[in-house]
This record gives C-alpha cells, sequence and structure tokens, in this order.
C-alpha cells in the first residue's frame, strides 16, 4: 500500500467516526416546532370536531383553527443541526418538556389531562358567554368513598343537603362545610329519572375536620344539549380558546368570523379568562401556512408573539371569551381591534 492511499484512509478515519457519532448518538435535546393546526368548525375522520346535539345548531363558515406546537425527541446530533439551521425549529434542552424524574408517559398522561380539562372549561366558558344552562355530572367517584355505592359516573347532581347545586363550587363547599359522620340527602337524576340518596359524609383526606363526599364534579351543558369534542392525539390547555368560540359560533346566529381564516391559541377557565401558552412562534407560523389571516393571541403572550409576525399575518390581543368574540364582530364589521404591537 503506497504512502498516499495509506495518508488517505488516516484522513478518512476521523471523518467516517464522525459520520457514526453524528447519525448514531442522540442529544439531551428536543426540536420544537410547527405542529397541526385544525379547523374546530370542520371535520376529522368523519366527526366534527366540536359537535353539537340536543340543540339547534347555527351554519358556519370560515375557519376558527386551532394550533399546535410539535415536539421531536430522540435526536441525533445530525437531526439536532439540521433542525436549527433550518430556521422553523427551536432547539431547547429536553428537561424543559421532559423533566427529570418525570417518565416521557407521565408527562403525556398530565398533557391529556390538561387537554380534557381544557374542554370541559371551555364548555362551560360558552354557556355563560350565551347565558345558556348548565348542569353538574358526577365526573367520577373516589374508589372507598362514601359515595362509591350511590353514586356514578354521569349521575346529574341536583342537591345536596337541600340545597340546589348550580356549580361544581356549590357540591364542594356544601360537603365541605358539614362535619365528618353527618348524613346528606343527595338529589340526582339517572336516565331521566330523579332519586335521592342518604350518604354519610367521610373526613377530607386533606382536612379530618370537613366532610367528603369522594366524587369529582364537572360542570357542562344542562340536558337536552350534550356537547362532544372529537379530536385525539393532542395534548395541553392550550385549545380551549378556540373549542369556546367553536362553541359560540355554533350556538349563535351569524357568523362570528365574517367567513374569514382565524387561528389561534390560550387556554380558559370556567369564567372566559384566557391564559397564556407556549410556542407562539411556532403555532403562528402553522397558522399562516394553512391560511390563516388572523391569529387570536393570549395577552400573556404579545410581545413575544409580536417579535416573529409571519407577514400578512394579524395579531388580536385577547384577554378573555368576551373580549375574542368582540374583537372578531368588529373585524368583521371592518372596525380596528387591539393587536400586539
Amino acid at each position: 500500500m503506497n504512502r498516499r492511499i495509506i495518508t488517505l484512509l488516516v484522513a478518512l478515519v476521523p471523518v467516517v467516526l464522525f459520520g457514526v457519532v453524528g447519525s448514531v448518538f442522540t442529544v439531551p435535546f428536543v426540536a420544537l416546532g410547527p405542529g397541526p393546526t385544525v379547523d374546530t368548525l370542520g371535520e376529522v375522520d368523519g366527526l366534527e370536531v366540536v359537535q353539537v346535539s340536543g340543540a339547534e345548531v347555527d351554519r358556519t363558515a370560515g375557519h376558527l383553527n386551532m394550533t399546535t406546537v410539535a415536539v421531536r425527541d430522540g435526536l441525533t446530533i445530525f437531526e439536532a443541526l439540521g433542525f436549527w439551521v433550518s430556521g422553523r425549529h427551536g432547539i431547547v434542552p429536553r428537561a424543559e418538556v421532559y423533566p427529570p424524574g418525570v417518565s416521557r408517559e407521565e408527562v403525556d398522561k398530565s398533557n391529556e389531562q390538561e387537554f380534557t380539562t381544557s374542554e370541559s372549561n371551555a364548555e362551560v366558558a360558552a354557556m355563560r358567554q350565551l347565558n345558556l344552562p348548565t348542569a353538574v355530572f358526577v365526573h367520577k367517584v373516589t374508589e372507598g368513598a362514601p359515595a362509591q355505592d350511590v353514586l356514578r359516573a354521569g349521575d346529574q347532581l341536583v342537591s345536596v343537603n337541600g340545597k340546589p347545586v348550580a356549580t361544581t363550587q356549590d357540591v364542594l363547599n356544601e360537603a365541605s362545610s358539614r362535619a365528618p359522620g353527618t348524613v346528606v340527602p343527595v338529589v340526582y337524576r339517572r336516565d331521566g329519572a330523579e332519586q335521592t340518596a342518604n350518604i354519610t359524609l367521610g373526613a377530607r383526606p386533606d382536612d379530618a375536620a370537613k366532610g367528603f363526599l369522594g366524587l369529582t364534579p364537572t360542570e357542562s351543558a344542562a340536558p337536552p344539549m350534550q356537547i362532544d369534542f372529537n379530536l385525539a392525539d393532542i395534548g395541553g390547555p392550550s385549545a380551549g380558546l378556540m373549542f369556546s368560540l367553536a362553541l359560540v359560533e355554533k350556538l349563535s346566529p351569524g357568523d362570528l368570523d365574517g367567513g374569514s381564516f382565524v387561528a389561534g391559541t390560550g387556554s380558559i377557565d370556567e369564567d372566559g379568562k384566557v391564559g397564556a401558552i407556549g410556542g407562539i412562534q411556532y403555532k403562528m407560523m402553522a397558522a399562516r401556512e394553512a391560511g390563516a389571516e388572523t391569529f387570536l393571541v393570549p395577552a400573556g403572550n404579545c410581545n413575544e408573539a409580536s417579535q416573529r409576525v409571519p407577514d400578512g399575518l394579524r395579531l388580536v390581543r385577547v384577554e378573555t371569551l368576551a373580549g375574542a368574540v368582540q374583537s372578531l364582530e368588529d373585524l368583521s364589521a371592518g372596525q380596528e381591534v387591539v393587536g400586539c404591537g
């Protein structure tokens, strides 16, 4: 073997090693980027994303798109570099998304629970915005709790200890205001029939002096109206605002968005307050690429959002569901709205 070939082989060794290391070994970082965007007024897999039954639904037009962030884990060195130079993704320490000591499965389960809560909050916020009646139901019963052999998930709670139930807090307050061992009558509705049961209160795990029924109540639209959210494989609370707006659009006359393409993000509580979320720049990017002209931004995200606005996308500052509704109506009427500038 001549000297030239030996020199070439020696030079290739580190290149090959770098290639192997870069394409095989993973780094403790994840890539964040634009995720799927879904029209909450549309359908997915043949089902309405926000489905309303038992009530008259108004015709809808335009788009009210929820947006997401795509998280890519298990990156090799080369993949991380590729995402970084793309300009469409951010590279952050994996611990920011998957905290140490918490498994990925636990994080995913937590995100799923937040998404379920956002659906419930979105429903209640929309009902209150439209002054439509709500009811309180049993979401689940704690195993071994006083209510276990009496109540079950899906029961509508009518009254506790003679006090009508209008919100979930009414149930919790009435139970905790009584001492453990107190027998309280609970009126509930199951399969359309009203029933009464006497339940002996237990002691709250966090305060032995307070009574405890052992159930998780949830508030939703009053029968016969029923609302279902048919969107799987999405986590976190940030779809809440757009779910609420879809319900307002479907349950009120006219086109809230004026038939235009609106997208947005933001968590929401039962009173309609909109909360800040993460990954706003990637959500705006996904929305604009899907065709959105207007993007609803939680007030807490406005400073960040205003620094990375995609060309052709109008930002609208939102603090509450009522404010979002008003802004969309104003835009539809050709009026100015508050942005993030």
